[in-house]
């Protein structure tokens, strides 16, 4: 297999689908909260060096070798203060949180849990440690995962259904789809919807998160000074995302929170009125994470499809070999490009095939122009078209003419043939019998250079169309 780029940059193209969110919601509010206290960076923690990330002492870098007195109080302030602040706010106000919960962090706060478990909180796994994962080799990072999973399912009583590590590596998201123990996995931050996907014969639902709703940003730069900014900012996302619901494409919004940011007295304010704000409005669900998996995989489950970036080159060849007629060159020199994702639809395919027929040589398109049949022609009433150009000839009414019509056809087909060297080509699908007939009369008048450019523009047309039929 040549290489193939991963990433996936068209996902739900133009037009994305109608959520469906119960009750006709126009717009879903998650908020995440995430529980890191006791689970981050620390010597007492077995670990190398003292925090340095997501915290309010400006520049904070670790300290190797050594406590770090004044971060570990800034993360007792979230468990010990913040915590209980959050916790007061969402049960006083009825909303559901999910919990993206470090299990050694779980681990050291029993009464938290408690009162997480009583609110009726989901609690995700937010990994083992607080901790970057990002050099951490492929066999370790699993072991890390099944051991998070034990510790949660230890501390908490049931196994977590939903993932995020945040500080994560490239092989993060597979290793945790192979795992095949959660319901959804959140380390992306990809869009505004659930998708699913492809991990060997796996589909995984991917809920993504956010890192710009998100109060982290009261301890990077740039950022949120005060209350009010972070309120504005989350007030404007969710009026975007509400209008948006009103015109039919409801779709999620995502809030990130931690204990020892917003958990401050003078952060929190702002949250407060956010929350009334999108709770004072219409069609505002506020789910939990689990509730958005659940309701996805109901709602949206996932579709087996063809994948062309995913193909070896024998079915690829075998599949796509004849999209261009009787060039099957074509197709070859595609698979060879870097194909991913956003080449598994139509228009992505075809994307990818026209750009080889345009770089090909002009000898090399002349002979592609040459491989295509005289419309309603001699090898039509033969019967030895391809199937595809058997479809589309009869989709204009090519294979019911009179004599008078075939006669005109076959007029202007050698005409037309002797004037530039190739066959009259044309996307049949797009016209009917007297638009086909009118368009040969029209462009036998121009000169070759236009009607070779016209040619190949109709060559790549039809290749779309054919795609069309047969990939999203």
């Amino acid at each position: 297999m040549p290489d193939r780029y991963p990433r996936d940059t068209y996902g739900y193209g133009p037009d994305r689908p109608d959520a469906g969110w119960p009750g006709g919601a126009r717009i879903a509010v998650q908020i995440v909260l995430n529980y890191e206290e006791g689970g981050e960076n620390s010597l007492l923690h077995g670990d190398a060096a003292s925090e340095g990330f997501l915290s309010d002492i400006p520049g904070a870098q670790p300290w190797p070798g050594q406590r770090h007195w004044n971060m570990e109080s800034i993360y007792d302030y979230g468990a010990r203060a913040g915590f209980w602040r959050l916790h007061r706010l969402f049960t006083g106000m009825d909303i559901p949180l999910t919990v993206y919960g470090v299990a050694t962090a779980l681990a050291r706060s029993p009464a938290q849990v408690a009162a997480m478990k009583t609110a009726g909180w989901e609690i995700a796994s937010h990994g083992l440690k607080w901790v970057e994962h990002k050099d951490m080799p492929e066999a370790e990072e699993r072991a890390a995962i099944a051991e998070a999973i034990r510790l949660h399912t230890e501390v908490v009583g049931t196994p977590p259904r939903g993932w995020y590590t945040g500080r994560c590596s490239a092989n993060t998201v597979r290793l945790v789809a192979e795992s095949g123990a959660f319901d959804y996995v959140s380390d992306t931050y990809d869009d505004d919807l659930p998708h699913w996907m492809r991990f060997g014969d796996r589909d995984q639902l991917v809920i993504p998160y956010t890192l710009e709703a998100n109060d982290m940003r009261f301890a990077t730069a740039p950022g949120w000074v005060t209350g009010r900014d972070f309120e504005e900012y989350l007030v404007d996302a969710f009026d975007t995302l509400y209008a948006e619901g009103a015109a039919g494409k409801a779709a999620m919004m995502s809030v990130g929170l931690h204990c020892r940011l917003v958990g401050r007295p003078g952060k929190i304010a702002g949250l407060r009125r956010f929350l009334e704000h999108a709770r004072a409005q219409e069609g505002v669900w506020f789910p939990r994470r689990i509730e958005l998996a659940e309701h996805w995989a109901r709602a949206h489950p996932p579709v087996p499809r063809e994948r062309p970036s995913a193909m070896d080159r024998e079915t690829f060849l075998a599949r796509f070999g004849g999209i261009y007629e009787h060039s099957p060159w074509i197709a070859e020199r595609a698979f060879a490009l870097e194909l991913g994702p956003a080449h598994d639809t139509a228009q992505g395919l075809g994307h990818a095939l026209a750009r080889m027929f345009r770089s090909a040589s002009a000898e090399e398109r002349l002979g592609v122009l040459r491989a295509h049949p005289d419309l309603a022609g001699k090898l039509a009433a033969a019967r030895r078209l391809t199937a595809d150009s058997s479809s589309e000839q009869a989709s204009a009414g090519l294979d019911a003419l009179t004599d008078d019509e075939r006669a005109t056809f076959e007029r202007l087909n050698a005409a037309y043939t002797a004037r530039f060297g190739f066959p009259f080509i044309i996307a049949v699908r797009d016209h009917d019998k007297a638009g086909i007939l009118h368009a040969c009369e029209r462009r036998l008048d121009q000169d070759r250079e236009t009607e070779f450019a016209e040619a190949c523009r109709q060559v790549e047309r039809i290749a779309a169309l054919r795609l069309a039929q047969i990939l999203p």
